[in-house]
């Protein structure tokens, strides 16, 4: 078992490409429920449904002080973490969720959870940022701003810059490639919040946002890349005068790679066998499925034999 585990360590690429090449070949390849993102589904589910109670059965008019309004940001400042969940209409909860279930898992496989969460939040972030520039001297101050439409650009965004060719079946029957719907998706967004007044045109905050954050020294990278190492530099040979065979001086030894301490042929075998569990596991369960110990212990073998 442990020689399969060896050949794929040998390609230390394969462990950085696995958590998306898992989830996305040529084509989509099914959706994958990850914790955070279902947590998420649960949560907006959660909300739609208290809103729906308090709202329109006892007529409490609690999202008001929940959506983001520009002009009322200094007395609701609670709305630019709220205004995300608030969701009204059953289609546009439908909508949100589908996308979560179909996409964010695979992005969630690549970043991790923590990585995840920290986009969608740059995400909302970038809706909430357009909203209040749009405000400054204009009727937009008084125009809310609502719902998980700003996240779910941003992922559609991630998935055409990491997969541009890769094709989704819309409606299960008309292939399109992820970079022309990320563009399809702006210029629709763009179309409809223009017919609405301008509702929900800060949402497209979103698309610069999430590329600018894509961009930078802080976006979430994908588990199991590992940098390239370090190119050393070779130091000069010493020049040794010959004095003879009985008097010359040893040769130094030869510098031993950094792979950690040696390992007994049996406790190799124990680690492939332990990695080759981890891999299986990772084809059956998902990468989401993975302990931090197993993924340490994928980390720490893939630079052993990397710098090998």
């Amino acid at each position: 078992m442990y020689r399969r585990a060896d050949a794929r360590l040998q390609h230390p690429t394969l462990l950085a490409d696995m958590p998306y090449r898992d989830s996305y070949g040529p084509g989509f390849a099914g959706p994958r429920l990850t914790p955070w993102v279902r947590r998420l589904m649960i949560a907006l589910t959660a909300v739609f449904l208290a809103l729906f109670v308090t709202d329109d059965l006892l007529g409490l008019s609690l999202t008001p002080k929940l959506v983001l309004v520009p002009s009322l940001l200094a007395r609701q400042p609670w709305s630019l973490l709220t205004f995300p969940f608030v969701l009204r209409e059953p289609l546009g909860l439908l909508f949100t969720l589908l996308t979560l279930f179909f996409f964010g898992g695979t992005l969630e496989d690549r970043w991790g959870g923590r990585g995840f969460l920290k986009f969608c939040a740059a995400a909302a972030a970038g809706s909430a940022l357009l909203a209040l520039v749009l405000a400054v001297g204009s009727r937009m101050s008084q125009v809310p701003v609502m719902g998980f439409t700003g996240v779910i650009y941003g992922l559609l965004l991630a998935l055409a810059m990491f997969w541009p060719d890769m094709e989704i079946s819309i409606f299960g029957i008309i292939p399109v490639k992820a970079k022309w719907l990320a563009l399809f998706s702006a210029a629709i967004g763009f179309i409809l919040s223009v017919q609405r007044g301008g509702f929900g045109l800060a949402h497209l905050g979103a698309f610069g946002t999430a590329f600018l954050y894509l961009k930078s020294p802080w976006a979430p990278h994908a588990w199991g890349d590992v940098p390239a190492p370090r190119a050393v530099k070779r130091q000069p040979k010493a020049v040794v005068q010959w004095v003879g065979k009985k008097d010359a001086p040893a040769a130094p030894a030869a510098p031993r790679p950094i792979s950690g301490p040696p390992r007994s042929a049996r406790a190799e075998r124990e680690l492939l066998d332990d990695v080759d569990r981890i891999l299986d596991k990772i084809s059956a369960e998902g990468l989401a499925a993975l302990s931090d110990d197993e993924r340490k212990r994928l980390d720490e073998v893939s630079r052993r034999y990397r710098t090998n």
